[in-house]
């Protein structure tokens, strides 16, 4: 195993790190597989020192095959052929993406649908990303999750913050940063990227946790036609359906499900009806525009937090006051986006606009009345040449997110308006420049350095009972690494990186007893990242690697309560390190079936190990910061026949319970839950599965809310759901 040790460690990490240094080859993959199906293969491209031919001849000699050849279906055990097609320009395939991935010397992660679709209810954003190491993602009721990629967001009890999620690189999050999850339909994606940390500089992102874009297919994608039925535990159902085709140089893709879940706490029935689309139009193979069209339409209650008691002992009961406030949280969408791609002999240049309209409905402590605009648009050109006999790939963008927050906020009666308590218009503007040069100074191996400049503003108009107030940010984030392609299939890579993330409106303190913090003493968190790690894949082996250790200053935590919520503001020093490790491996070959295609007992298991701890702060010392467990083990066994058929367990673990308060007085319950499925999916037209979760009916701890200082009786825990059994069928064409 290939691992390597960071300069500055503490306690676990160093060990770990210290032990492994000497060890060659690894575990972990760039795609991790939770399915029947393995990935394509993986192929690093080495730089060529000159070039062979003008970029204009390889073009149309790759557009030519392209044109002429015949691809098997992504899966080994597959024995259905199916004709290649013509590509889209403005969206990448699987394979393409896993390329442009390459290129970056840091932890990046690409799931293909086949890693969950097909082999799961994939009801949640869990499904999607339950094998990437580094995530910690858990349903809380309905889509809404609690999610954290190394450590981010961690005193984030509602909503999401330090993760920048993008719908074909249109922001899912609002312009001040907060994001959500039920916007996000996992049946609708051809694959999903994941950018840890300062990885995600080309979407203008460089906050702590990266970027997560959701890539949905196109037209010219091969399946565009299909339907699915899932149904299960806990009254879930859903319908699924999509379409698309080309004509000439138009191309198009509808997708569309609809689903409801009675749910397995009280008070938490659900319904949401999703909606996407494409039209492309290609002018020439080298210029092609797209349209895209997004709708979302979605009904949930909320059963809300308990007391550690109550989640293990009744965790079907929500909290009395959830019921009696009706509490919900329900969402109207309509985003809509044009993206432009014109390909020149070494240069691509991609642009785009997007606009989003969002009604957030929420009744809880408070019947809150949100009307979001977010508009903005994008520019990026990527030139690779070779400039004086070396390669050099040079990529320069502007990311441009403004938006406004109608801000109504009333008494909640039973669910129901009351009077008008405050309002305000809340805009955030924030326009982000980068550059980023790999330079190939040796055949194999790139020096990649580049920067970002962030400018953002947060500027609150009150209309009544709120405060008026503005502020500003102007910050460097720049980056450093180095880049080594060890074979065509083996990669090692380094990075420093700087990161920053603007608080959004929710961060505040006041109430009893606490100092009062409004919105505008608020400053933007920053933090230095070490990175070190290997990726790569051979045919019955794939592996990611990836320690890193942060030091943050001023991050985003809760530090003072006040009627039980959590007041966010800013630590002084805080430290994030970890472990990010998965792999997938034959452990076994030729069981009962042996030849070409032989059978296989299949591993595959994501590990993280997180240590996030305040640094010698004058209040919590070097306690660790709550909110994230820190071991993490997911993992399955999977026997695969070439016919397409599959079955095996799988295992969640968190082996060790976690703080939920910044003092370190009340902590979890560690859990260990399983899980067994079966299935058919040879990669062809039909594929089903059935699925059983928590088969010992374990009552668990899936996530909780933090605060500063709790008691045994905080109400902080979301229950984990119980036995569960999923079945689904899906045809393709």
């Amino acid at each position: 195993m290939s691992c390597r040790s960071i300069s500055r460690g503490r306690g676990a990490l160093s060990v770990v790190l210290a032990a492994c240094a000497t060890a060659v080859a690894a575990p972990p993959s760039i795609a991790q597989s939770n399915s029947a199906s393995s990935l394509p293969p993986v192929t690093i491209d080495a730089p060529q020192q000159k070039r062979q031919q003008p970029a204009r001849a390889l073009r149309a000699a790759r557009q030519s095959a392209q044109a002429t050849r015949r691809v098997v279906a992504a899966t080994p055990t597959s024995h259905v052929v199916v004709p290649a097609m013509p590509g889209s320009l403005t969206v990448a395939t699987a394979q393409q993406a896993l390329r442009e991935l390459q290129q970056y010397p840091g932890a990046v992660t690409l799931v293909t649908a086949d890693d969950y679709k097909t082999s799961t209810v994939a009801n949640t954003i869990k499904d999607v990303l339950d094998y990437v190491p580094g995530v910690f993602v858990q349903p809380k009721w309905g889509d809404d999750t609690r999610l954290s990629i190394r450590g981010s967001s961690l005193s984030r009890n509602f909503h999401l913050r330090g993760v920048q999620l993008y719908m074909d690189g249109i922001p899912i999050n609002t312009a001040d940063g907060y994001g959500d999850f039920q916007e996000i339909d996992p049946t609708a994606y051809k694959y999903v990227e994941v950018f840890k940390g300062g990885n995600a500089l080309r979407f203008g992102a460089n906050s702590l946790g990266g970027a997560i874009n959701f890539v949905t297919p196109t037209g010219r994608d091969p399946f565009v036609n299909g339907a699915s039925v899932d149904f299960g535990a806990f009254g879930f159902r859903r319908l699924q359906a999509n379409a698309g085709g080309t004509n000439g140089p138009w191309d198009g893709f509808v997708t569309a499900s609809t689903q409801a879940a009675e749910g397995f706490r009280d008070h938490s029935f659900g319904q949401a009806t999703r909606m996407s689309g494409n039209v492309g139009y290609q002018f020439s193979p080298d210029f092609e525009t797209r349209f895209y069209l997004n709708a979302n339409d979605v009904r949930q209650r909320i059963p809300g937090t308990v007391t550690k008691m109550s989640a293990l002992t009744t965790p079907e009961a929500a909290a009395p006051g959830n019921i009696s406030g009706d509490q919900q949280r329900n969402i109207d969408t309509v985003r809509l986006a044009n993206k432009t791609t014109i390909r020149f002999d070494n240069t691509t240049v991609d642009f785009g606009l997007f606009g989003i309209d969002r009604h957030l409905m929420h009744p809880i402590f408070q019947w809150l009345d949100y009307r979001y605009q977010d508009y903005g648009g994008y520019v990026r050109a990527t030139d690779d040449r070779m400039i004086g006999g070396y390669r050099n790939r040079l990529i320069a963008g502007v990311n441009v997110i403004n938006g406004s927050i109608d801000n109504q906020q009333f008494a909640n009666i039973g669910g129901q308006k009351g009077a008008l308590l405050s309002s305000s218009i809340d805009s955030s503007k924030n326009t982000a420049a980068y550059v980023e040069d790999s330079f190939y100074f040796l055949p194999n191996v790139a020096a990649v350095t580049g920067t970002q400049f962030l400018y953002a503003t947060r500027d609150r108009l009150a209309r009544f009972q709120s405060q008026s107030g503005s502020t500003e940010f102007n910050i460097w984030s720049p980056k450093g690494g180095l880049l080594w392609n060890v074979d065509p299939t083996w990669q090692v890579y380094a990075n420093v990186s700087r990161s920053a993330e603007v608080p959004s409106f929710g961060e505040s303190a006041s109430g009893p007893g606490i100092p009062t913090i409004p919105f505008t003493s608020i400053l933007a968190q920053t933090a230095t990242t070490y990175e070190i790690g290997t990726r790569g894949q051979r045919p019955d082996f794939k592996w990611e690697l990836t320690a890193y250790h942060a030091q943050i200053r001023n991050e985003l935590l809760c530090l003072y309560s006040a009627f039980g919520n959590c007041n966010v503001t800013n630590a002084d020093r805080t430290m994030h390190q970890g472990i990010e490790a998965g792999a997938g491996v034959a452990l076994f070959k030729n069981v009962f079936t042996r030849g070409d295609q032989p059978d296989k007992i299949w591993l595959n298991f994501a590990y993280t190990f997180s240590d996030f701890r305040f640094d010698n702060d004058p209040v919590f010392g070097n306690n660790l910061l709550p909110g994230a467990p820190r071991h993490l083990l997911r993992a399955e066994l999977l026997y695969k026949h070439p016919s397409g058929f599959y079955v095996g367990p799988n295992l969640e673990w968190v082996p060790q319970a976690y703080y939920v308060d910044s003092a370190n007085t009340l902590a979890t319950e560690p859990y260990a839950i399983y899980g067994l499925k079966a299935g058919f999916d040879n990669g062809g037209t039909y594929s089903g599965y059935i699925e059983a979760r928590n088969i010992a009916n374990k009552a668990y701890i899936a996530s909780a809310s933090i605060i500063d200082r709790a008691t045994p009786t905080s109400p902080l825990f979301e229950p984990g759901t119980g036995r569960a059994v999923y079945a689904g069928f899906k045809v393709r064409w």
